[in-house]
């Protein structure tokens, strides 16, 4: 392997003059950053959309660089709304209204898929909690303070919608292999349980799995993905070297781009006894323990002074062992339950309603037939007539 001074000869780096382009984004403008890039939200292009106007306002560019998150909690940012040029407020008002369009043939898709039942108040509300949808016409103060207070709540929140959905998952994974199992006779009931548990061990037949963001698993990183000698580590450098955009900060992509060695160990493609959906779900994990460690100040980004930090602290050199997701199950035996008595309800009232359907059906036919008969006779009557 190469040394450290070997390596940045090599590429003509110098650590002492890293690119710093970016390093004079102050919070507000690194979360604004963050925003301009896919979040996954249901809004999320209208989000961008209203984002990428207001940068072409230079007022608001430079209210933006002059803003922390206080002025955010106050509303202040939003305010500077008023002092935006006439040209990008009317492309605002059009979006707005796009945007409420949108929602309704969503809300009316959904009203109609539903039977025409009437949708929940609350979460009719929260599809526009994000926007002022008493004005559907004009986009306003109010619309931006919503729009940016939403996804910054949204985001935060984003993490624990990803869990709930793997351990609802997790749950259906293990409820359709019990189904299937029923569905057999008893020797390949046993056969497959066999299969089964082998599966399992051979997951779990893997190398050890290094602490997230303690010293070891970053080495590995060093020398494994950067190809450089393990002796030589500095942090300060491996900071330089995966903070790929140079922007001065470890964010959260980045963070999670440093597992996948430690991933690789666990979760290999196209084999059955590994699931991919459960190594993302390994990967957040990780990611949000060394956010947990590291991150301070808690704007969802490393710096190279809460990172240095974290490299002297005694959990980065003596770290405990990692527990994986096979050693901590995404479920309890009771939420299992639930779930369960959950689907067999919803399976419930799927029979009834297709029952319910194939009785209309069966009455609209002998409705038909009768309308049919009726037409016959009188027919019938009126030939008997003419003749």
């Amino acid at each position: 392997a190469k040394t450290t001074q070997e390596w940045l000869r090599d590429k003509s780096l110098n650590v002492l003059e890293w690119p710093s382009q970016s390093l004079d984004l102050n919070p507000i403008e690194r979360l604004w950053k963050d925003l301009k890039i896919d979040t996954g939200l249901h809004y999320d292009r209208y989000l961008r959309e209203v984002i990428d106007f207001l940068e072409k306002d230079q007022h608001f560019r430079e209210k933006l660089h002059n803003t922390d998150m206080e002025d955010i909690k106050q509303g202040k940012l939003a305010k500077e709304l008023d002092f935006v040029g006439h040209h990008v407020r009317t492309k605002l008002d059009e979006l707005k209204r796009q945007e409420v369009n949108r929602l309704r043939t969503l809300i009316k898709a959904k009203q109609d898929a539903e039977g025409g039942h009437e949708m929940n108040h609350k979460v009719l509300l929260k599809q526009f909690e994000y926007m002022n949808h008493m004005n559907p016409h004009t986009f306003e103060v109010e619309d931006l303070d919503k729009l940016i207070q939403s996804a910054t709540n949204d985001l935060e929140n984003y993490d624990q919608k990803r869990h709930e959905e793997f351990k609802r998952y997790e749950m259906m994974k293990e409820h359709e292999r019990k189904e299937h199992l029923k569905n057999l006779d008893e020797e390949h009931r046993k056969d497959e349980e066999q299969h089964y548990e082998e599966l399992r061990k051979k997951h779990a037949d893997h190398p050890k799995i290094n602490h997230p963001g303690s010293q070891d698993q970053l080495k590995e990183v060093w020398k494994e993905s950067d190809g450089l000698d393990p002796n030589d580590f500095d942090p300060k450098t491996f900071f330089k070297l995966h903070d790929t955009n140079g922007d001065g900060y470890i964010d959260e992509q980045e963070l999670e781009a440093l597992f996948t060695k430690e991933l690789e160990k666990m979760y290999r493609p196209n084999l059955d006894e590994d699931d991919m959906t459960e190594m993302e779900e390994e990967r957040l994990r990780m990611r949000e323990h060394v956010m947990n460690e590291v991150d301070t100040n808690k704007d969802r980004l490393v710096s190279l002074d809460e990172f240095l930090m974290s490299t002297n602290k005694k959990e980065f050199l003596e770290p405990d062992s990692w527990e994986t997701l096979e050693q901590a199950p995404a479920y309890t035996d009771e939420e299992m339950k639930l779930f369960e008595e959950q689907l067999a309800q919803e399976e419930s009232n799927l029979n009834q309603k297709t029952s319910d359907l194939q009785k209309q059906k069966e009455e609209l036919e002998r409705q038909q037939e009768k309308l049919n008969a009726q037409k016959q006779c009188y027919h019938l009557q009126n030939v008997s007539i003419d003749s």
